[in-house]
């Protein structure tokens, strides 16, 4: 009976371990490819931003314009600022993470100067206004000496997505465009369309 008792136990341990809730974990390099559901990743995120920004340094427009600029103003670089990307998809994109891969890309590139927006610009000058009744003279910075932009970077996110069965295939199509602040004018549009999925799902069973 104590044979009996004794196996029971480590049959009961056993199947509590198959069920424990832990979940698995295998550590990955940050640069390899992975596709689980088929849907938009962060591969995605780094091949589009930095073909689109290569593309865009690239351009004979873009380069006559920085060249020309640089002339004028003694050695300067024009000044970009990233607006927002927009996601036109029916599939949850995080486009935050687009615009700070544009930003990155951007920087490293040291073709154009960059100056921060959005959040990050707000929250400079909420710090900029406290200062002035909270820091020494001396020490505070001064209102009225931000760099202003000469253009700014937006773009969207579409996708079309066809079906039949238990087939996807899904084509993203990412677009961007260098805008002129002062004039409005576009100075450089570019498109990435190279990220399309074939997705086949296993079939239901009947």
């Amino acid at each position: 009976m104590k044979t009996s008792f004794v196996t029971a136990v480590l049959v009961l341990a056993v199947i509590l371990s198959g069920c424990s809730s832990t979940p698995k974990v295998t550590r990955v390099d940050s640069g390899a490819q992975m596709d689980l559901s088929g849907r938009w990743n962060d591969s995605d995120v780094r091949q589009v931003c930095n073909t689109l920004v290569r593309d865009c340094l690239d351009s004979p427009r873009v380069a006559d314009f920085i060249q020309d600029y640089s002339r004028r103003n003694r050695g300067k670089l024009p000044t970009v600022i990233v607006g927002s990307f927009r996601n036109n998809s029916s599939e949850h994109i995080d486009t935050s993470i687009i615009a700070k891969q544009m930003e990155i890309a951007i920087v490293n590139s040291g073709k154009l100067e960059f100056v921060a927006g959005g959040n990050t610009r707000d929250e400079i000058r909420a710090e900029r206004l406290d200062q002035q009744g909270n820091a020494s003279e001396q020490s505070a910075s001064a209102l009225g000496y931000e760099t202003g932009a000469d253009f700014m970077l937006t773009g969207t996110v579409n996708l079309i997505e066809d079906r039949a069965g238990n087939q996807t295939v899904r084509a993203y199509f990412v677009s961007a465009e260098l805008t002129n602040i002062e004039t409005n004018s576009r100075l450089w549009m570019g498109d990435n369309s190279e990220i399309k999925k074939y997705i086949t799902r296993p079939k239901a069973k009947l």
